[in-house]
């Protein structure tokens, strides 16, 4: 069984989706849990709740350099110290060639932000924290499109979900003498608000034709793997991406 119950952790996105699945699967595992969220603040409460009497929600809008900026420390000062650091907070913009430029720039500008530039951001006030306290861990979730890219309308959020990946993977390399880890988790289509809208433009059949499993994956499928990554279980593969996509790949 694992035991997270010496950790603090704070959970991007946690208000629905992935991001409460995996703050709730870290706090039924012991852990303190901050709870981000952008705009839901309700649904953030609700997680908080669900978590325990240690967990405390924390806004901060993610396309907002000076708010996300501000995150990290907010969770430290709160808890004196965070032991792991999940980047969940994600979006994914449709973004149709034939929109205008301005538009475009846009939503460009939003999904870069929220999906890499907020996680580097991050990463750049917990190495120093996780240094001076001994090391830390953090997860990434990305995604198959990351690999295999996207449609063409989604194709910023492939590019900025491969940042992340190099983010993730440049984090392993060079921080681990630190006893910093860090491992990514790239789920393919998940039963989420998310994947919702594409399946809307699409169409069923652009997740049913390309599964190996009878299934569509569940946030719940996803939440354990990072709790045992932030359990210390699997230390020795930092550095690793692991396919959580229903064998989409071998399909």
């Amino acid at each position: 069984m694992l035991d997270l119950s010496d950790q603090t952790v704070l959970v991007t996105g946690a208000s629905r989706g992935i991001g409460r699945a995996i703050a709730e699967a870290c706090a039924g595992a012991g852990a303190a849990v901050a709870v981000h969220y952008g705009r839901s603040a309700d649904a953030a409460l609700e997680v908080a709740e669900i978590c325990g009497p240690e967990a405390h929600p924390f806004q901060a809008d993610l396309t907002d350099l000076d708010a996300t900026d501000a995150l990290f420390d907010a969770v430290a000062s709160t808890y004196g110290s965070v032991d792991g650091l999940v980047l969940n907070a994600g979006v994914a913009r449709l973004m149709p060639l034939e929109a205008s430029t301005d538009d475009w720039h846009a939503d460009w500008q939003d999904t870069l932000h929220v999906n890499l530039r907020a996680p580097e951001l991050l990463c750049r006030h917990a190495l120093p924290h996780f240094r001076s306290n001994g090391g830390g861990r953090i997860v990434s979730v990305a995604s198959r499109a990351a690999f295999r890219g996207d449609t063409l309308d989604y194709m910023t959020y492939a590019a900025s979900k491969a940042g992340l990946v190099a983010l993730t993977r440049s984090i392993a390399r060079g921080a681990g003498s630190d006893n910093v880890k860090a491992f990514t988790l790239a789920p393919g289509f998940t039963r989420t608000d998310m994947a919702q809208d594409f399946i809307d433009e699409y169409g069923p059949g652009i997740v049913r034709d390309d599964l190996a499993l009878n299934d569509l994956t569940e946030p719940e499928d996803i939440a354990p793997m990072a709790a045992f990554l932030l359990s210390g279980a699997a230390d020795h593969a930092t550095g690793a991406t692991i396919d959580l996509n229903a064998g989409s790949y071998v399909h």
